[in-house]
C-alpha cells in the first residue's frame, strides 16, 4: 500500500496534540526532509486557520523543527470544526482529505468508541488507517467489541493501536540485548533468573488529569497499557525476524502465557492511593481531595501485580509489575535478578549478592551489578557496576509512532488479539478488587509506598 498523504487529528485542541503529537510530527519531518504530507486538525472547539497555524508552529518550535518537509506541512494544514460523533461532520471532514489518510483519534476513549461506531455509516477513502490511543476498551468484553467494529470497517493491517511507551528504539534495545549477546540469552530462563521487576514509578501526582485518570487508575493507565507489553518483550521466544508480523506474533504468544502468579489472583496484586505529602518541596493534597476526583471510586494511584509466564522457560519465576504516582523517587526500569551462586569458597569475606541486570526505560541504558574482590583486601567481596548508555533514538516516542503510522508499518502497533489478551489478564486481577478481597491501602505523597508492603510475592 502507498504511504499516508494526509494526517487527520481528531481532538486537535487537546493537550495530547499540542504537547506530544505535534512535536513528534515536527521532529519526524525534520529528520525526513523529503516527506510530504498534509495535516488536518479537527475538534468541537471553534478555531480559525490562523489560530491553528500558530498552534502547529509553536509545537514545532519546541523541538526546533525545520526543513523543506516542515515548510511544506505549514502551507498544507487546515482546521475543521468537527463533531466526531456526527456522521454529517465526518463525511464533510473526509471530503476534505486528499490522498490516503490516517485518522488519529486523540480523543477520550468513550468518544473514540462512539466515533468508530459512526464510521460504520460513513464512506472511508481506500486504505484509510485508523490510529487509536490507549486504553483500547475498558475490559476484555469492550475490547472484543471494539475490535469487531474496527475490523468490520477496515483490515487489521489498517488499524494502529498506539503504544508510545515502547518506541522503536526501546523495543530494539531490549531485543538486541537479548538476542545478540551469548552472555545473556543462555541464562534467560527459570534456571538462572530468580525474579523480574518491571517498574514505572513517578514523582508526579495527578497533574489535572482527573477526567481520565480517575476512571483508569494505575493498573489500567500503566500496567495494562504498557508494562504488560514490556513483559512480553522480556518473556517471548526469539522471533524469526523483527519485521512487524513476526515480532507481533511473538509478543502475542508471550501474552497468552501470562497469568496471576501461582494462579491466585487474590494474592497476586496490591493497590493504594496517595494521601497528602511533600515532593521536592511541593505540597500535594490527598488524591481523594484533588479536583475532579470522586473518592467513592477508590481509584488506585499505585498498583503492583505479580504474574508468571506459564511456559517451559519461565514457569515459577515471579514477574512483579508496579507503577505509581506521587512517589519519593522516579524509577523506570526492568530489574532482572539472577539466582545466587550455589557456593562461595571458604576464605572469601563479605556478602555475595545476586547479580542484577537493570534495563532503564527512558532514557534507555543498562547496568549490571556484579561481585568482585579488590581493590584493597583481595579476599573481600565488593560490589561493582558495569553500565552503558543505550542512547535515545533520532526521534522522540511520538515521532517513532507517527513514523510507523505514515509508513503503514505496524511494528509498534498492538495486534487486536494481544489487546484483548492484556485485558483478560487485568480483568482476572481486578475481580478480587471488586469483591473487597484486595483492600485499598494508603501512602503519603513523597514516600516509597505503603510502609508494610515490603517486596515480592
Amino acid at each position: 500500500m502507498e504511504n499516508i498523504e494526509t494526517l487527520v487529528i481528531l481532538g486537535a485542541t487537546g493537550d495530547l496534540t499540542s504537547r506530544l503529537l505535534l512535536p513528534g510530527l515536527g521532529r519526524l519531518l525534520t529528520e525526513q526532509p523529503e516527506r510530504r504530507i498534509s495535516l488536518i486538525g479537527t475538534d468541537l472547539a471553534p478555531e480559525d486557520a490562523e489560530q491553528w497555524s500558530r498552534t502547529v508552529q509553536r509545537a514545532f518550535e519546541t523541538v526546533e523543527a525545520k526543513g523543506p518537509a516542515v515548510d511544506h506541512l505549514l502551507t498544507h494544514t487546515e482546521y475543521l470544526e468537527t463533531d466526531a460523533s456526527s456522521p454529517e461532520d465526518l463525511k464533510q471532514l473526509l471530503n476534505a482529505v486528499t490522498g490516503t489518510p490516517a485518522l488519529y483519534f486523540a480523543l477520550p476513549p468513550a468518544v473514540t468508541t462512539e466515533a468508530i461506531e459512526v464510521l460504520q455509516h460513513v464512506g472511508l477513502p481506500e486504505n484509510t488507517m485508523l490510529v487509536l490511543e490507549k486504553p483500547f476498551g475498558v475490559d476484555e468484553r469492550s475490547a472484543v467489541e471494539l475490535n469487531r467494529r474496527l475490523t468490520a470497517r477496515v483490515q487489521e493491517d489498517q488499524i494502529f493501536r498506539v503504544d508510545h511507551f515502547l518506541g522503536q528504539s526501546t523495543v530494539l534495545n531490549i531485543l538486541g540485548l537479548r538476542f545478540t549477546n551469548r552472555l545473556f540469552e543462555p541464562l534467560w530462563n527459570r534456571e538462572h533468573i530468580a525474579k523480574v521487576e518491571i517498574v514505572y514509578d513517578e514523582i508526579l501526582g495527578l497533574e489535572n488529569r482527573a477526567g481520565y485518570y480517575d476512571h483508569a487508575g494505575a493498573l489500567v493507565d500503566m500496567i495494562q497499557s504498557h508494562l504488560l507489553q514490556v513483559m512480553a518483550l522480556v518473556t517471548m521466544e526469539a522471533p524469526i525476524s523483527v519485521h512487524a508480523d513476526d515480532l507481533r506474533a511473538a509478543k502475542t504468544a508471550a501474552l497468552q502465557a501470562v497469568r496471576p502468579f501461582a494462579g491466585e489472583p487474590d494474592r497476586a496484586s496490591r493497590r493504594a492511593r496517595y494521601t497528602a505529602g511533600t515532593i521536592g518541596g511541593r505540597e500535594l493534597p490527598s488524591y481523594a481531595d484533588e479536583d475532579g476526583v470522586d473518592p467513592a471510586r477508590e481509584t488506585e494511584t499505585l498498583a503492583e501485580v505479580t504474574l508468571e509466564s506459564a511456559t517451559w522457560r519461565w514457569s515459577g519465576v515471579p514477574f512483579i509489575l508496579r507503577s505509581g504516582k506521587a512517589l519519593g523517587e522516579s524509577r523506570r526500569e526492568i530489574a532482572i535478578t539472577f539466582r545466587e551462586v550455589p557456593h562461595v569458597p571458604d576464605g572469601l569475606t563479605g556478602e555475595s549478592i545476586p547479580n542484577v541486570l537493570r534495563i532503564f526505560l527512558g532514557p534507555d541504558g543498562l547496568a549490571v551489578g556484579m561481585n568482585v574482590t579488590g581493590p584493597g583486601d583481595p579476599f573481600a567481596i565488593e560490589r561493582a557496576t558495569l553500565s552503558a548508555d543505550l542512547g535515545a533514538g533520532r526521534l522522540n516516542p511520538y515521532g517513532e509512532v507517527l513514523n510507523g503510522v505514515l509508513n503503514r508499518d505496524p511494528t509498534l502497533s498492538i495486534r487486536g488479539d494481544a489487546a484483548e489478551q492484556a485485558w483478560k489478564i487485568i480483568d482476572e486481577i481486578r475481580s478480587p478488587w471488586g469483591s473487597g478481597h484486595v483492600p485499598l491501602a494508603e501512602y503519603p505523597a513523597g514516600s516509597q509506598g505503603p510502609a508494610d508492603w515490603g517486596r515480592g510475592f
